[in-house]
């Protein structure tokens, strides 16, 4: 018979084996951020060929998709800092103490601005310096727009290839997410107990209320302020998009449904749904950029670090812009997270550990956002419609 010690070594060496599949996880989660950000961006800021669409069209279309998105920002925002929902959650045990002297915590806007500039873009994606990346990303985005098309195709082309080969890699790992996060969980309640579970509830509320108020408030008060329509009217025309976009997470599975419906119910021309959509299924993420806000505040709370102004203002600026660069696919705003988490300097296992939990949740919200992301992608091509004299509805 095996002796209890030999059976107690054979349990360890298994939950061994199962934390390093979590830990796995996370570390391939990582390690296509970099190039999965950089190529996606200037993917979707160089979508733009249309010079003259440049000047009048995308100023509006781009217009919106910030100002949507930032709103959805403020609002999670808001949410995490009166709700709080990670104040008070379970304290994960046996895992490093945070040194909170890692915090990014700069003195001024203009030196946040300043630390956005890479004097090296090599060593920034050594550092894995989010901030620096994104900024080389839209700039480089811009640029490649203004270059002959001599020079211009073959880097976009080659940029599209890697691009594709970084989303299959994220969608092979974000298939083997159940593996993952059962590590993770396993690791996280074996260091915090079962309540860490009531603390995600508590969080996935929080993105929720956020996310109805955005779909159910915003958007509503914009077609009505800017478009003159009853807002019932819109979501009946967008019915079979919603629904699509519910059940697949997904924004970019569901642009051609989208775009049925916007030029058939909603009736937008084809040159004004052509240009929108297309560049909102790529940058225009308003639930993803609410989630991540409300995510990274979340851990920061569980994590008992407060977070001041001005790192708060770094969540907001890092979670607009990750939002431009999110993938349209199901969970890709995980990703994302680790980006914003990332430039207010929060590294740990234990940050890690709470990723991994979120994920555990993270499927009915992330059919939510969805909803919401590709919603707002048909408001702004109402209203942008609108704008240009078009009959609608």
């Amino acid at each position: 018979m095996c002796s209890s010690a030999t059976m107690s070594d054979g349990y360890t060496y298994v939950y061994d084996i199962i934390i390093l599949l979590g830990d796995i996880f996370i570390r391939l989660l990582k390690m296509v951020i970099a190039p999965l950000i950089l190529t996606s961006i200037i993917i979707g800021i160089s979508s733009i060929k249309d010079r003259a669409k440049i000047g009048r069209l995308g100023f509006k279309t781009f217009l919106y998709y910030i100002s949507t998105s930032l709103i959805a920002i403020l609002i999670g925002l808001a949410l995490a800092n009166t709700i709080q929902p990670g104040l008070g959650a379970s304290k994960i045990s046996d895992v490093e103490a945070y040194d909170t002297s890692q915090l990014d915590s700069p003195s001024s806007l203009l030196d946040i601005l300043k630390t956005m500039i890479p004097e090296n873009p090599i060593s920034a994606f050594a550092n894995n310096d989010m901030l620096s990346i994104i900024f080389f990303a839209v700039f480089f985005g811009i640029v490649l727009n203004l270059v002959s098309s001599k020079y211009s195709t073959s880097i976009r082309s080659g940029v599209e290839s890697i691009y594709n080969i970084i989303i299959k890699m994220t969608q092979i790992i974000i298939a083997c997410a159940p593996i993952g996060v059962f590590g993770l969980m396993v690791k996280a309640v074996s260091k915090s107990g079962f309540s860490i579970f009531q603390d995600l509830g508590l969080y996935a509320a929080t993105i929720a209320s956020g996310l109805s108020i955005h779909l159910f408030i915003i958007l509503p008060l914009i077609l009505i302020i800017f478009v003159r329509v009853n807002p019932l009217t819109h979501f009946r025309a967008m019915a079979s998009a919603m629904v699509t976009a519910f059940s697949t997470s997904s924004s970019s599975a569901t642009l051609p449904v989208t775009m049925k419906c916007v030029k058939d119910n909603v009736k937008v021309s084809n040159q004004t749904s052509s240009f929108v959509l297309p560049m909102g299924a790529t940058i225009n993420m308003d639930g993803t950029a609410l989630y991540e806000c409300v995510g990274v505040l979340f851990i920061a709370q569980a994590l008992g670090i407060p977070l001041d102004a001005s790192q708060q203002f770094i969540v907001v600026i890092t979670a607009l812009l990750a939002s431009i660069g999110a993938a349209g696919i199901p969970s890709a705003g995980l990703v994302m997270l680790f980006i914003v988490t990332d430039a207010v300097g929060l590294q740990s296992d234990a940050v890690a550990l709470w990723v991994g939990s979120m994920l555990a949740i993270d499927r009915p919200l992330d059919m939510f956002r969805t909803m919401v992301n590709i919603s707002s992608d048909s408001v702004g091509a109402a209203v942008i419609a609108k704008s240009e004299g078009e009959k609608l509805y």
